[in-house]
């Protein structure tokens, strides 16, 4: 029972502090990491007298014990050393310390490296401090539906315990690094936008509410950067970026997490086939720099990223993977009949251009291999973004698609004020039909185009999909550290 091992390890913490120890120790100063000491091993080695002393501190990972002498895998964040305790170098009570170790206790050792006859880099213990006592001990196996759940929730458990965890986010933080550099050499620069707005807008979606005491308001968590880093290019800047964390109040899939990671970059003077050029140019540089090669393999299909990526217009994209046309799909009466017929679930409120983006969504999608742009997309599903000239039922904006998955949304920015104020009064006859995801009105951002928005490509990215492409991760929660997950039931 793992109560009865608690007993068993709070006795030695007892015991510990009657033999003087402090098993909650203080500042231990490491001279070396695991990694470091098997790199330099041949310098840390000599004629005894000249040897020098290596501290090391970390995990017990692994415990053999012989009496008067014992071995332990000592853990950093590096990797992995093989430590040696025997009773007759180090003083009695450091030995007894030893002897009452449990494994997950965080140790602190000092000594002298040496290889053992089957070759293995050791360091033989001179002194031995115990840092932290663990308490409850260590998970065996991670195995099963339930121990998957258990993962996300208790995440330092699953750090300790499978070391490719810790891989999938040092991947994570290295593309981070990587992609905030090949954006600062490309001019941009980053900058922070709010959390909280009285209005939630940029993006088509239902938003977390809460309230602001003091000023007795209500506010909204941000479901996009978007407005506030295009007023951002009316003040002046350029090309501008931030990498910010979204909330969305939907649903939770293996693609879907209500607190999410996006980027979301503007430049000045562009338009939707410049952000189709940095998208596929920085995608494929951060798989490149994480990975050595712009070719990767997810979930057993290997894709390869480098530029150019084609492009595909939604309509023919349908066309190709369903037979049908946009000639087919009439107008918004008949296109909700032929999206029904095809077995979804269209509301009362859509359009043509909504059952669309169903029809793509649900038998397109999964199809697109890629790297692909899915590009011109239908009016009514972005009001934000620039008409085509020659089609002005659709917009000039793309989403990028890799291994059937969407990483990537962009378009030319809308930066005609008085159009753009039409667009969120038509969002708000569809959200007075029933649609809660439609558009709010913005009143300060129409007045800040009124004063002059140039001609602006926008893109964002999500980067946990990204993450789980370059990690192989088949779930979102996978590439977050801490995801959202329901109370356990007492």
């Amino acid at each position: 029972m793992e109560q009865d091992v608690i007993s068993a390890r709070r006795e030695k913490l007892d015991k510990l502090r009657e033999l003087g120890f402090r098993p909650f120790g203080h500042r231990f100063p490491r001279t070396h990491t695991c990694q470091e000491v098997h790199a330099s091993f041949d310098q840390l080695q000599g004629p005894p007298a000249a040897v020098p002393q290596v501290a090391l501190a970390g995990r017990i990972m692994a415990l053999r014990s012989h009496g008067k002498a014992g071995f332990f895998d000592l853990v950093d964040q590096t990797g992995k050393l093989q430590v040696y305790v025997r009773q007759d170098r180090v003083d009695p009570q450091t030995f007894e310390a030893f002897s009452l170790s449990d494994l997950g206790d965080i140790v602190g050792v000092r000594g002298v490296v040496f290889r053992t006859r089957t070759g293995e880099d050791t360091l033989e213990a001179q002194t031995f401090e115990v840092l932290a006592k663990a308490l409850r001990p260590l998970p065996e196996k991670w195995h099963g539906l339930r121990d998957v759940d258990a993962r996300y929730r208790q995440r330092y458990l699953d750090l300790i315990a499978n070391p490719e965890v810790r891989r999938v986010f040092d991947v994570r933080s290295e593309a981070t690094r990587v992609m905030r550099e090949f954006l600062h050499g490309e001019g941009f620069t980053e900058v922070e936008t709010p959390v909280f707005s009285s209005l939630a807008g940029g993006a088509n979606a239902r938003p977390f509410v809460t309230h602001h005491n003091a000023q007795d308001m209500t506010v909204y968590l941000r479901i996009a950067t978007e407005l506030h880093l295009k007023r951002l290019v009316v003040g002046g800047f350029e090309k501008v970026f931030e990498i910010g964390r979204i909330f969305r109040n939907e649903g939770i899939s293996t693609r879907h997490n209500p607190e999410f990671t996006m980027l979301e970059l503007y430049q000045a003077y562009a338009d939707y086939t410049d952000m189709m050029d940095i998208t596929e140019r920085l995608i494929s540089h951060t798989a490149t720099a994480v990975l050595g090669s712009p070719r990767i393999t997810y979930q057993g299909t290997s894709v390869d990223l480098t530029p150019p990526w084609p492009r595909l217009s939604m309509v023919e994209a349908l066309r190709r993977h369903t037979g049908l046309g946009l000639e087919d799909l009439g107008d918004d009466a008949q296109a909700c009949e032929v999206g029904r017929a095809r077995g979804l679930d269209i509301p009362p409120h859509a359009t043509r251009g909504m059952v669309l983006d169903k029809l793509v969504g649900e038998f397109v999608e999964p199809h697109l291999v890629g790297p692909v742009f899915l590009v011109d997309y239908p009016l009514e599903l972005s009001p934000l973004a620039k008409r085509k000239p020659d089609n002005p039922e659709f917009v000039e904006r793309f989403e990028a698609f890799v291994c059937g998955g969407e990483v990537a949304n962009a378009f030319s920015e809308l930066n005609d004020p008085d159009e753009q104020r039409q667009r969120f009064l038509d969002q708000l006859a569809e959200k007075a039909k029933g649609n809660e995801e439609a558009h709010v009105m913005d009143d300060d951002y129409v007045n800040a185009l009124e004063h002059g928005l140039p001609p602006t490509g926008g893109l964002g990215i999500g980067l946990d999909r990204l993450f789980m492409l370059l990690t192989d991760s088949p779930c979102i929660r996978d590439v977050i550290l801490f995801p959202l997950l329901r109370p356990l039931q007492e």
